[in-house]
């Protein structure tokens, strides 16, 4: 149950950002397409250069190592990577102790649990992006920056992962920034609501 803060963070093409999200709030961020917006969650997960400081309750960044870090605060990008044959083998071995459990996450997305089986090859679009929703919340974050994950998601999908997302949230308490082109679903989900504009971050006109 911490906060996550970014005190004065600044990615080479935006400019100073600093923003506080407390323990189980949910920020939306959106802007145009290009306005850095995925630039934003990399520098905050330590992928991409940047300055400033960025801190999980009282712990900053630079006074951790990028593993552990990166383990702390969960980041899925829009295209999430794969890099072996099957589903399963990219799951950390601890990942049924996750707080909603692997099996109970896979069946809220529609999935048996042979789905650990399948190879990543025969994955249509919607079904990588479910399961690496999956594969990122096993791994317990304490902290998420999820970058568009219903994009391309029919309805019924799309409710899906918001109510597994929103139950991590709630389970976690965790601090949420979520990257959303999706103005409906930034009204209806709720909470703090903000677009990059000119390499600044503002509040979204209501």
């Amino acid at each position: 149950m911490a906060e996550l803060r970014l005190d004065a963070l600044q990615h080479p093409l935006l400019g100073v950002i600093t923003l506080s999200i407390a323990p189980g709030e949910r920020v939306f961020l959106s802007g145009p397409s290009g306005a850095g917006k995925s630039l934003l969650l990399r520098a905050i997960a330590d992928l991409d250069p940047h300055r400033g400081e960025v801190w999980l309750g009282d712990e900053a960044r630079s006074r951790m190592s990028a593993h552990r870090w990166r383990r702390r605060l969960g980041l899925l990008p829009a295209e999430p990577a794969w890099w072996a044959d099957r589903v399963g083998e990219h799951l950390p071995p601890a990942s049924e102790a996750a707080p909603l459990g692997l099996e109970n996450m896979l069946a809220r997305l529609g999935f048996e649990p042979e789905a650990l089986d399948w190879t990543v090859a025969r994955l249509s679009t919607g079904e990588r992006q479910r399961l690496a929703l999956v594969r990122l919340l096993a791994q317990a974050p304490e902290a998420l920056l999820l970058d568009e994950p219903t994009a391309n998601l029919d309805p019924r999908n799309r409710a899906q992962v918001e109510a597994l997302i929103e139950d991590y949230r709630a389970a976690r308490h965790c601090p949420l920034l979520w990257v959303s082109h999706d103005a409906e679903q930034r009204a209806r989900l709720g909470g703090r609501r903000f677009v990059i504009n000119a390499e600044r971050l503002e509040p979204e006109e209501p």
